[in-house]
């Protein structure tokens, strides 16, 4: 999925949620050695930083040179682009070596990964015994009982521009696999649901709709799913352009060891 978040990198930056501080101090209790932890996909690095308070270095990786550019800096952070052409001995390496990893985080990407590939990875670079790794999405907002069913059949009438792998996301990662030992927060099957509240403007939710993959897919095409007409009937549901709401993203996050 190489390119697929480059355009809308810098509008991403903006229109997506902040994760809870306690998530990752949860994270972190699960863990005995804090040495060292693997953001994969981190995008802008939005759950590196949060890593990062609690581990002694994160790497973070991502495919997209694009999101990178929009990282943001942290000195126990290092950035690494990741093309698709590495191989999986030489990210081993590159990351730190096999067993070496306490905790591996995926913020809202994994479902758009090689799953097999990316889970043989993460299982050699995690520490036996010890080693975590989180996976999570949000795959839909919460705004108000009259706006939500608009939110909802936006998405289900621009589904054909949608990858088939947005799907895992759609499904709260209910069918997503996840071949790892539960430690007590999701196993395969069945996440763990969590709510991340955000203050949001009209300006914020269209740049939270602009910044999906759907959207910029169709645009590729020659389709403009947020045309004024659509931008206007949502702003009216909004209750004008200036007014700010409370939102709540529905995460489902799944959290594992390796089976031994």
């Amino acid at each position: 999925m190489a390119g697929l978040f480059d355009k809308q990198a810098k509008i991403y930056v903006n229109a997506r949620p902040n994760y809870p501080t306690e998530w990752f101090s949860m994270l972190a209790a699960l863990t005995p050695h804090h040495t060292l932890a693997w953001d994969a996909g981190t995008g802008n690095g939005q759950a590196a930083l949060g890593v990062a308070e609690h581990y002694e270095q994160v790497i973070a990786t991502d495919v997209s040179e694009g999101q990178l550019q929009h990282a943001m800096p942290h000195p126990k952070v290092r950035y690494i682009h990741t093309p698709l052409s590495m191989s999986e001995d030489e990210l081993v390496n590159f990351i730190g070596g096999e067993n070496s990893v306490d905790l591996v985080t995926v913020a809202t990407a994994v479902h758009w990964f090689d799953l097999p590939s990316f889970y043989s990875l993460a299982t050699r670079l995690l520490r036996k015994p010890g080693g975590v790794i989180a996976v999570w999405t949000y795959n839909h907002i919460e705004i108000s009982p009259t706006f939500n069913p608009l939110v909802k059949h936006f998405f289900e009438s621009t589904s054909t521009y949608w990858n088939p792998k947005a799907q895992y996301a759609f499904d709260g990662y209910r069918t997503l696999p996840f071949p790892f030992e539960s430690v007590g927060l999701g196993s395969e099957g069945n996440p763990v649901t969590l709510d991340v509240p955000k203050e949001m403007s009209f300006d914020g939710f269209v740049g939270f709709l602009r910044s999906s993959s759907g959207v910029n897919t169709a645009k590729e095409q020659g389709v403009d799913l947020l045309s004024e007409g659509v931008i206007k009937e949502f702003e009216s549901a909004w209750g004008g352009s200036k007014l700010v709401r409370s939102v709540n993203y529905k995460v489902s996050m799944l959290v594992g060891k390796v089976k031994l």
